[in-house]
């Protein structure tokens, strides 16, 4: 066939069209196999190839029946007589009308079963399953097995056997694949056999008899038969059994498209610029033709056909009617499909493919808050087409992101790997799940993680949605645990691939309440609006009437009692979860966790450890807790010094020079790396000094009169570097994706914000580039 025929080939012999009237010359193929009863056996659909249904139309003798097999035709008969139509039948049931073939009817015999008994076919329990399937067969008139030719391949043998238990019609199609030498009933579990199966297997014995060579082994055949295989569904396909596959064939299809089929993160300028013009093939094939899993180079079987009715979404139309194939290995089964980038386009579960420009579309849209439900809403718009529904859009593009080669760095291009500043914060935003729904360590768990097993888990459970229906069929799927939740730490940044995250130790909220200084409760009241705060007047008894800052006014007098300020926490300071990130001054973000319960310092502690090289100067809003805790988790070696993080010796002359800003400490190393380092000094600095400060100091806290040395202002070389502004800018525009990322699941939200985060990340190192380009430019001597 010539190429350019090829596409004029397919819609014309492969497409399914709408038939709407059944006539002498357009009707479904039909054969009868029971004449008494008026059994036929119909095609399924009128283009490509289908195992055929069951439809019975009767309208002689006493009784009589018309009745289609397919649950489909049933409902819409059941639908059209209660709407007053009672003689509405389904294009199956009208096509019976112009059947002109029979199929032979083919008594079996006890010899050919004897025989197939003594040649270790079948063992003797199964023969006495077939007689007895039998006699109930003649007991109600009707033909035990019929062989029908109409609809299928050559290679598959369909018969159609007797089963007045299994269907409102008493038969069930029976399919034999030849080539793949594997067995299909309705009614048959995986690796299941039944008495439909053993009933076709003596019809074909007794007719086709050259399909029964070899012999098979003995052994084998005292465990039951031969054909008890792998098959559990079949649809529409030439090879219903192999795809999609399921179990280990699973597995291994996710393992080799997870390793083998990546897409770079620097994409060819042809394939990532939009075009109105671009084309593509509507028939879809994998390029693999020899099995990438055998250790000898097995050649794969002949492309099969999928779908017929696949989508290409673009920014500017839908491609509809695209024929998607498979490959697969004869030797391993390993199913190869099609998913090949440099074609231009992403296939998602073969009916949804995006092509790439969408997909990054899609990107750029994310990073400006614009939900992926809103992206589609504007394409249908633009396009005057009906897409695929959001979620699964979202699913799609997700699938594309887990496969393409990200780095996630996580690195600044000014600070390194290891910046010797950061500023530490939470974004007070949870998953939707609950605490009480997280799964508990086992005891032999000490808080230490593989992360890159752990990403590598998520991204793979968004690769394997493209082969199931559902999550609850994805065995990929990583919900939260206390035991296998890994934040992320940039490669180069990270001590090991392995990290920490001890929340199984932290106590519940009880005893996190005092853990957070009524200063920090009070902030975060600030920052909620006026009905909230009504709210909670309502709640501890106070008057609800009055301005933002009468309110705020009244709570901060009554949380001095221990009630109300535990009250006000719990409704304020989340109980469970939130986003911690540390970042350097430029504010790039070099770590990034999802807390399962309520904030701690024991957090930052888990981060902070599981860094190759610890920063010199550490901003955070609990500086205190968080450098005695540190060094309670490390006291040989006590990280946090000198002074456990403060600028200088907690003696009353510093302690008063700096409350009232006379205190400077200078540390040079800061700007000039120290010319005889110290010893485990820090590479970028040479200093081994660690300091703990806080990015705003609290006013009138009694409980440590310490908290004055803690100033980043007392530090001249960290002037206009420290400015907290940059985390809640960070915090803000995450704020703006929690109506689209609180819908999602728990480890679909860790895989998009960390996709984000990435996205964000690379965005402000670009600016960076260009700007050090530019100055490039204008002054050579800049270099």
């Amino acid at each position: 066939m010539n190429k350019c025929n090829l596409q004029k080939h397919i819609d014309r012999k492969h497409t399914e069209g709408s038939m709407n009237d059944i006539n002498a010359t357009s009707h479904l193929t039909s054969q009868c196999i029971d004449k008494t009863n008026g059994m036929f056996a119909v095609r399924k659909i009128a283009k490509g190839r289908s195992v055929p249904l069951h439809v019975q139309f009767k309208t002689w003798g006493e009784t009589h029946r018309v009745l289609c097999d397919s649950s489909e035709c049933q409902s819409n008969m059941e639908l059209a007589q209660s709407s007053g139509l009672p003689s509405y039948q389904c294009k199956h049931i009208r096509s019976v009308t112009y059947c002109k073939s029979s199929a032979e009817e083919e008594s079996l015999t006890d010899e050919v079963l004897t025989e197939m008994v003594r040649m270790r076919w079948i063992n003797e329990e199964t023969e006495k399953m077939c007689l007895a399937q039998r006699q109930l067969a003649e007991s109600h008139r009707a033909p035990l097995s019929v062989h029908t030719t109409i609809g299928v391949l050559p290679m598959k043998k369909c018969i159609s056997v007797f089963e007045p238990n299994h269907s409102q019609l008493c038969r069930v199609m029976v399919v034999y694949n030849t080539k793949l030498n594997k067995w299909f009933c309705p009614c048959a579990k995986v690796r299941r056999s039944c008495t439909h199966k053993h009933v076709a297997q003596w019809h074909l014995f007794q007719t086709h008899r050259e399909l029964f060579q070899p012999t098979p082994k003995p052994e084998e055949s005292l465990k039951g038969d031969q054909f008890d295989y792998y098959l559990e569904g079949m649809d529409d396909t030439d090879d219903e059994a192999a795809y999609p596959p399921t179990g280990l064939r699973l597995e291994n299809l996710v393992d080799y498209v997870f390793q083998n089929k990546k897409i770079p993160a620097d994409l060819p300028e042809n394939i990532r610029l939009l075009s109105t013009e671009m084309s593509y093939s509507r028939s879809l094939c994998p390029n693999e033709s020899v099995c990438q899993i055998c250790p000898e180079a097995v050649p794969l079987g002949e492309a099969a056909l999928i779908t017929q009715t696949a989508k290409i979404l673009t920014n500017w139309r839908v491609i509809e009617d695209v024929a998607v194939y498979y490959k697969q290995c004869p030797q391993c089964e390993m199913c190869y499909r099609y998913q090949e980038w440099k074609d231009g386009l992403h296939n998602y579960n073969d009916d949804i493919i995006l092509d790439i420009p969408l997909c990054l579309t899609l990107r750029n849209l994310l990073q400006v808050h614009t939900s992926v439900s809103r992206a589609v809403e504007f394409l249908q718009l633009m396009a005057g087409v009906e897409f695929p529904p959001p979620d699964t859009v979202l699913r799609a593009y997700l699938h594309f992101e887990a496969l393409t080669e990200h780095e996630y760095r996580f690195s600044c291009v000014s600070c390194g790997d290891h910046p010797p500043v950061v500023i530490m914060g939470l974004h007070r935003q949870a998953l939707h799940s609950s605490v009480k729904h997280i799964e508990e360590p086992p005891e032999s768990f000490r808080g230490e993680i593989d992360v890159e097993r752990f990403w590598e888990a998520v991204s793979k459970e968004m690769i394997a949605r493209g082969f199931v229906e559902s999550d609850v069929h994805n065995p990929f799927v990583v919900p939260p645990s206390l035991h296998f939740w890994a934040p992320w730490v940039g490669r180069n940044t990270r001590l090991s691939d392995t990290v920490l995250n001890t929340e199984f130790e932290k106590v519940h909220s009880t005893n996190s309440v005092s853990e957070i200084s009524e200063d920090g409760l009070t902030e975060e009241l600030f920052k909620q609006k006026v009905d909230v705060i009504r709210s909670l007047c309502t709640d501890c008894g106070l008057d609800s009437t009055g301005s933002h800052s009468d309110l705020l006014l009244r709570l901060s007098n009554k949380m001095k009692s221990r009630p109300t300020y535990k009250k006000v926490f719990e409704k304020i300071w989340t109980p469970a979860g939130g986003w911690g990130v540390i970042m350097c001054p430029c504010g790039v973000v070099y770590s990034l966790r999802n807390n399962l319960r309520a904030e701690s310092p024991q957090d930052f502690a888990d981060l902070l450890l599981s860094w190759k090289h610890m920063p010199n100067v550490i901003i955070y809003q609990f500086a205190d807790d968080l450098a005695k805790h540190i060094n309670l988790r490390a006291p040989e070696q006590v990280p946090i010094s000198p002074f456990e993080g403060c600028l200088a010796e907690p003696t009353s002359v510093n302690i008063d020079l700096a409350r009232r800003g006379k205190l400077h400490v200078s540390l040079p190393w800061l700007q000039s790396r120290k010319t005889v380092t110290d010893l485990h000094g820090h590479p970028l600095t040479g200093s081994s000094k660690h300091y703990v400060l806080y990015d705003q100091i609290p006013e009138g806290n009694p409980t440590d009169s310490g908290d004055a040395l803690r100033n980043p202002a007392s530090v001249p070389q960290l002037a206009g570097k420290v400015n907290r502004r940059i985390v809640e800018q960070l915090f803000a525009e995450i704020k703006q994706n929690g109506y689209f990322l609180k819908m999602t699941s728990p480890s679909t939200q860790m895989f998009q914000m960390r996709n984000i985060i990435h996205h964000y990340n690379q965005h402000k190192n670009n600016k960076v580039i260009n700007r050090m380009g530019d100055q490039c430019l204008v002054n050579p001597s800049y270099v």
